[in-house]
């Protein structure tokens, strides 16, 4: 099994950071390269002319490896909305039709398509799971609801942000198939842990950050965009989108018809490359540890977690369907007076989510973590009655 990967990163041993679905720490490597970053940005005549673009393929390439993804199929993008907001540009969404989300989902897949769809004449239905939490389920049950307006675009995360559950990709991508409809994945509790694979899903629009799983900065985002939808018009013009707009040329604008591939989608001042070296090291560090070592560690984390809590006053979700590498307690009262905050005090750190507590290990925890949190846990709150 994967050791922990602690060392690797700045934690000083008396903290217990149980809260990578939030952000995860910097891996000491990265935050080395930041620094160098900022210093190079200080002396900008030192840089080399092809500095930048290197970065740029670096960093997609690291991306479209982590989903089975061809580099010229991801944009360098700065946020999840940035890339729903860009497929929504290039997808026109029928009136009377309706767009999918999930119940509580994330407000990134889902207020694009409530802002437009008043306007637009279409709706935004929410798929709501029954009590056992089954996302995949309530999924397949809302796009095949009879009587339902057609389904035009389904616009849903592969992990429910705030209580853990997972959705059953594949089933999902071939039922949206079947409907002719567009899938659009936020990926941002998957990529990097789970298994995510493009050639085998099919799915029309990818989209994550590397803030959490992906050990990176705040800032960097990549969206995967099916070939079928790359003639689209960008969400931003910018000039390395064209094919010849360039300042070192005697006519600036010579050229402007766009660049084949996701590259013309990418971003604004995506220059910065301050953050784009850190956010390769990231995700070429999660590459190389690879998905099935990641997950056996962290639903080792989970599975020790969940059984240290028996007999505690909370409710888990059935291990069937929610994702192994985060746990999501339910409390029949919600969660206890500043409970999260006291946890705090003692150095252990997770996160209130919708009434819940969301607890989520990375690489850099141990079983001394868990451990610790049970033990604090179970003195902090009293024994589920008889």
């Amino acid at each position: 099994m994967l050791p922990s990967q602690r060392t690797l990163f700045d934690i000083p041993p008396d903290v217990c950071f149980l809260n990578a679905a939030s952000w995860s720490p910097l891996p000491l490597a990265t935050l080395e390269a930041g620094r160098r970053a900022v210093e190079r940005k200080g002396r900008p005549w030192l840089l080399d002319h092809d500095f930048a673009s290197g970065q740029y393929e670096r960093a997609r390439t690291a991306a479209a490896r982590l989903i089975n993804a061809a580099p010229e199929d991801i944009a360098l993008i700065s946020s999840v909305g940035y890339g729903v907001a860009t497929a929504a540009k290039m997808l026109p969404v029928p009136r009377g039709s309706r767009v999918l989300v999930l119940q509580d989902d994330h407000s990134s897949p889902v207020l694009e398509w409530m802002t437009r769809a008043g306007e637009g004449g279409f709706t935004v239905e929410m798929a709501k799971p029954s009590g056992n939490g089954d996302w995949t389920a309530a999924v397949l049950t809302a796009i095949e609801r009879a009587g339902a307006p057609p389904l035009a675009v389904v616009s849903i995360s592969s992990v429910h942000w705030s209580d853990g559950g997972s959705v059953d990709l594949a089933r999902v991508a071939a039922a949206v198939r079947k409907r002719g409809a567009v899938l659009l994945i936020d990926a941002t509790h998957s990529v990097g842990v789970l298994d995510v694979d493009v050639g085998a899903l099919d799915p029309d629009f990818v989209v994550f950050p590397t803030y959490k799983w992906l050990l990176g900065p705040y800032g960097r985002a990549f969206l995967y965009i099916a070939k079928r939808h790359q003639g689209g018009i960008p969400l931003e013009q910018t000039s390395y989108g064209r094919r010849a707009v360039r300042a070192e040329q005697a006519t600036y604008l010579s050229d402007t018809g766009y660049v084949d591939g996701a590259r013309r989608f990418d971003m604004g001042e995506r220059d910065h490359f301050i953050s784009m070296e850190m956010a390769s090291i990231g995700m070429e560090m999660v590459a190389q540890w690879g998905s099935r070592a990641i997950v056996e560690r962290l639903a080792m984390l989970i599975g020790r977690l969940a059984a240290g809590l028996s007999g505690c006053p909370v409710e888990l979700p059935e291990a069937s369907v929610r994702a192994p590498h985060i746990l999501s307690l339910k409390f029949r009262d919600g969660i206890p007076n500043d409970l999260v905050g006291k946890l705090a005090a003692e150095n252990i750190h997770v996160a209130p989510r919708l009434g819940r507590m969301r607890i989520s290990p990375h690489v850099y925890n141990d079983e001394a973590d868990i451990d610790r949190f049970i033990a604090v846990f179970r003195r902090l709150m009293p024994a589920r009655p008889q």
